[in-house]
């Protein structure tokens, strides 16, 4: 089998879905400008990637650890833009 071949393989997933939910998708889709099945791989895929990245576990030594949880434990330095920042109203909040 070609490397071409192989990409171009695909398996069929089946869903049971209710006819409000494929229509809530069929809208959101076609805002999107995708079809009823890209657009649920895409949000699949986002989706899949995201609770495995939420997995990924690091390894360091005792002394990376102690000296990264002594990072987090410091307080930060003075920032005058983020003290700007912090005191900015949010724009949905200025009315």
């Amino acid at each position: 089998m070609t490397m071409v071949e192989t990409i171009a393989k695909r398996d069929t997933l089946n869903l049971r879905i209710k006819p409000e939910v494929r229509s809530l998708i069929d809208r959101a889709a076609k805002v999107r400008g995708k079809n009823r099945t890209d657009f649920i791989l895409d949000a699949a895929l986002n989706a899949a990637e995201d609770v495995l990245l939420d997995q990924a576990l690091f390894v360091v030594s005792e002394m990376a650890y102690v000296d990264f949880v002594a990072r987090l434990d410091k307080p930060p330095a003075h920032s005058a833009r983020l003290q700007k920042t912090l005191q900015t109203s949010a724009p949905w909040d200025q009315r």
